[in-house]
């Protein structure tokens, strides 16, 4: 059909179920369920994913134990390069760790708005950026993959819609860092399709050439599968997803769950687009992790399974 002829033959899922997707539980998460959901992932084909975060553990409590996901696999398909690790570092200090821990790359994270930027982060845009600077030129020195979050690009919990302009601007700040790939955030969840083409199509024409972009979409209001097909129709083959829709953001009240991999990867399949990833061992693995820490799934997909299996 003609309104689908310019999705891309291949996307690649970037999966953040195990840090953006656990960062916000109420109740703690094993380190034992978090190898077993990391596992199950790499099994059923993800290539790239993110394994939590080296932030304050006073402040993110779920990420205390990412030095010991690292270490516990270590010698999975992230061991033999068959797969690549990031986590999320808010400064050098944090760069430090990740080192130590043994990561593959790293990711950096700011937001298109200031008061959202100060709850989350503790900086301003600008102070940000100007911390990142440093974080990004010690990556890249140690040669680690390097990836950019501009939350709240569509609209803020606390400043409401956000202007495409300013979101554009966040972006290009991050692309002069000698940032290749930078994620865009509907943190809230209240995008829709042509929200994202208002967006994303001024940075696909600014930075799209040098920087690739990724769709990072909440699903609060139902909308995050039909923006990601929208952002592929513009384009963009990189999609950020979350297994069994986990997710939420402790900085922003109401947000619920990232778009759920499992969802994605139905409408990929059906599409005939190549994901690499097999649904039915991802979905095992989600249903499996769901009942280890008593969370309701919110995957479509998964609950259809869960009825036919």
């Amino acid at each position: 059909m003609k309104a689908f002829d310019k999705l891309p033959s291949k996307i690649e899922i970037f999966e953040v179920g195990v840090r953006d997707g656990l960062q916000n539980e109420s109740r703690r998460v094993s380190l034992e369920d978090k190898i077993f959901l990391v596992q199950g992932l790499l099994s059923a084909g993800v290539k790239r994913l993110e394994l939590g975060a080296f932030v304050r553990p006073d402040l993110v409590p779920q990420m205390a134990d990412t030095e010991l996901v690292y270490e516990a696999i270590h010698q999975s398909e992230i061991k033999m390069g068959r797969a690549k690790a990031f986590a999320l570092v808010p400064n050098l200090k944090g760069l430090e760790r990740a080192i130590d821990a043994g990561v593959t790359g790293i990711a950096v994270f700011t937001a298109a708005t200031e008061s959202f930027a100060k709850r989350n982060i503790g900086m301003s845009i600008s102070e940000s950026l100007a911390v990142f600077r440093d974080v990004v030129t010690e990556a890249k020195r140690k040669k680690l993959e390097v990836r950019g979050y501009v939350s709240t690009a569509f609209g803020c919990p606390f400043e409401g819609k956000v202007s495409p302009k300013k979101s554009l601007k966040v972006a290009e700040k991050l692309a002069e860092l000698g940032i290749k790939e930078i994620s865009i955030g509907d943190t809230i969840g209240v995008a829709t399709p042509m929200g994202v083409l208002n967006v994303m199509v001024p940075m696909l024409k600014s930075i799209g050439s040098e920087v690739r972009l990724a769709g990072h979409f909440h699903d609060t209001r139902g909308t995050a599968l039909a923006n990601a097909l929208a952002a592929m129709q513009i384009g963009v083959s990189i999609i950020d997803s979350s297994a069994g829709g986990l997710g939420g953001c402790p900085f922003a009240p109401g947000a619920t769950g990232n778009l759920a991999t499992e969802d994605l990867v139905y409408m990929l399949d059906g599409m005939g687009i190549k994901s690499g990833v097999s649904l039915e061992k991802l979905a095992r693995t989600s249903l499996e992790f769901s009942k280890r820490i008593g969370r309701p799934i919110t995957s479509r997909y998964l609950q259809a399974f869960r009825t036919a299996n």
